[in-house]
């Protein structure tokens, strides 16, 4: 199967799917989610059934201000499809898809740790890459760069956020 076959059994349902650049993408509504994944999961000629990644992305001057990104893959067809929801900055909420894919377990909470995103329904949803007591969350554009003061070569090097330009 190539990619514009698969957009095309895609688009029987979902007619917004868009291929450009050789990548198929599919935006959902937040509540439409679960549905759509299940569709694209189980629909004969689609088989989209290996969850890849989920992550995020966020673009504090637009809204909806937060992206969340699926990668799904074919193992039959050998075909990717990327499905995107927008989540507004006032409520990072998106269900959990850990009951249809096991695999977003760790991308969820990945994804929960670096963005603050909240998954619903998730059955661990803990930091996993930063400290428990960690405030803030380091992938959002509106987070300071941070840092601790560094000596280097006998010089105190300041925070990158702090730094002044030379």
């Amino acid at each position: 199967m190539t990619l514009a076959e698969l957009a095309t059994a895609v688009s029987t349902r979902y007619p917004d799917v868009v291929v450009a650049r050789e990548e198929a993408t599919l935006v959902v509504a937040p509540d439409d989610l679960l549905a759509v994944l299940t569709w694209l999961r189980d629909a004969p000629g689609v088989q989209l059934d290996a969850l890849m990644s989920v992550t995020a992305t966020h673009w504090p001057d637009r809204d909806p201000s937060f992206w969340v990104v699926y990668e799904l893959r074919s193992t039959a067809l050998a075909q990717r499809l990327r499905v995107k929801v927008g989540i507004r900055d006032d409520g990072q909420h998106v269900a959990s898809v850990t009951g249809m894919f096991p695999t977003a377990n760790w991308h969820e909470r990945e994804t929960f740790d670096l963005y603050g995103i909240v998954f619903d329904g998730h059955p661990d949803l803990t930091r996993i890459m930063l400290p428990a007591d960690w405030s803030g969350h380091p992938l959002r554009k509106d987070e300071p760069l941070g840092g601790v003061p560094t000596w280097y070569h006998g010089a105190l090097m300041p925070p990158i956020d702090e730094r002044g330009m030379a």
